[in-house]
């Protein structure tokens, strides 16, 4: 396992990250909590995770509807401090987790009060990393911003990022951070695959400028740069394409086609489907770890695979325009 600075930070993370959304769940579906990965399929993925050397777990406070951060608390309080102290932990807040009007977003009231349902299920005094899932439009950036720096100056969280959000508000929130004298977002955590390259445009030359880290969810697209889905044929049974309809708007007339260029240049480098995608996504200079969300033990085995591809600028570009142009 290789590992990096964390964006402009002292922290060091895996070059690969364990999303571990699946757990308990698949994500924040209320249709899916309680099904998808058990508790001990989650803790086996785990050990063989820690195993590999990836050190950074990353979850949410809504994935299985609590499950996800609970299993990790539980795996936690088996291994003890020897691996606490060693485990880069990130959770989210922003998604709702109840029915009421400020069981969701980003507000001062929400965040301070589900950082610490979020350190209790995890059985942490402390969260390395705190991510806001996603931007809340009803609720000031300032406002936001400075109940995450709190949570910092309380010794509650030692780094803060933010996922799912577009370069023009991140510039936004930076420029708050540095007005107010607030703790900044040090990373971004958003969707980067060869099925969307969208943060090539604005995003990655933020990062780059202002020294943001980057982690990049979902890089294998929900399963699709996997090859197991294929033109003409069904959705497998329980596969995430057959239990999250969202994920199929990934796919167009053009994705089958690309995705049929990728597969046989990976046979003619002599690996597989998958290690190929997420090398890919390695390979950008300004990502520094993809995060993946396995189901089972044996998905982890593209880690070291992955790991060993090498792919310079002529071949990323060769491989993108795959996707870009259909062929």
């Amino acid at each position: 396992m290789r590992y990096t600075n964390l964006g402009r930070t002292g922290l060091k993370i895996s070059a690969i990250a364990l999303g571990c959304g699946n757990f308990g769940g698949m994500g924040s579906m209320p249709a899916l909590f309680g099904k998808v990965t058990t508790r001990e399929e989650a803790f086996a993925i785990m050990d063989k995770a820690w195993l590999l050397g990836i050190n950074y777990f990353d979850t949410a406070n809504s994935y299985g509807g609590g499950l996800s951060e609970s299993f990790i608390g539980e795996w936690l309080k088996q291994k003890g401090t020897s691996v606490r102290d060693q485990l880069i932990l990130s959770t989210k807040v922003y998604s709702p987790v109840g029915d009421g009007p400020n069981d969701q977003g980003l507000s001062r009231q929400h965040i301070l009060r589900q950082i610490d349902v979020s350190l209790r299920r995890l059985g942490v005094d402390y969260l390395d990393l705190y991510i806001t899932h996603a931007p809340d439009p009803s609720t000031p950036l300032e406002e936001t911003l400075h109940a995450l720096d709190d949570l910092i100056h309380q010794g509650k969280v030692r780094y803060i990022g933010s996922a799912n959000i577009p370069a023009w508000l991140l510039t936004k929130a930076l420029w708050i951070s540095d007005r107010f004298h607030l703790h900044r977002f040090e990373w971004v955590q958003n969707f980067y695959s060869l099925l969307d390259q969208t943060d090539d445009r604005e995003m990655f030359p933020l990062c780059q400028d202002q020294h943001l880290g980057y982690t990049a969810f979902s890089p294998l697209a929900g399963g699709w740069l996997t090859g197991k889905y294929r033109a003409g044929e069904p959705f497998p049974v329980g596969s995430r394409m057959d239990l999250r309809p969202d994920y199929r708007t990934l796919a167009s007339e053009k994705t089958y086609p690309a995705l049929e260029a990728l597969h046989r240049y990976a046979t003619e480098r002599g690996v597989d489907m998958a290690s190929l995608a997420l090398a890919w996504v390695m390979s950008h200079p300004v990502v520094t770890a993809p995060l993946i969300g396995p189901r089972r033990p044996e998905h982890l085995d593209i880690v070291n695979s992955a790991l060993e591809i090498t792919l310079d600028e002529d071949e990323r570009a060769t491989i993108a325009d795959f996707f870009k142009s259909g062929n």
